[in-house]
């Protein structure tokens, strides 16, 4: 998580989040939790794409940019993962429709 955040960035994560529990209620988790990563594949190549001049420089940052997503990416799941371990029950309740 970044450490020095603003609010918008949380909220713009939530509206995200909300999207795709939303559409729980037509997929399974597995399907919407595929598209959401799919989505944000699909993004931030297309971000990654507009950075370069040509085809070929970004052909030649390709492995840099994949890199990039990938430890950002890891370093976010690392956390929320450890979170959740920390706070198992009572995020599991509340998902649950608990307390």
């Amino acid at each position: 998580m970044p450490k020095d955040a603003e609010p918008a960035f949380y909220e713009r994560a939530d509206a995200h989040i909300n999207l795709s529990n939303a559409q729980l209620q037509q997929a399974a988790p597995g399907e919407v939790s595929a598209s959401m990563m799919y989505a944000t594949a699909r993004f931030n190549t297309s971000l990654s794409a507009g950075s370069f001049a040509t085809g070929a420089e970004f052909a030649a940052h390709r492995r840099q940019s994949i890199e990039y997503f990938l430890r950002e990416y890891r370093l976010a799941l690392e956390e929320h993962m450890d979170e959740y371990i920390a706070n198992f029950e009572p995020y599991m309740e509340r998902s649950r429709g608990g307390a």
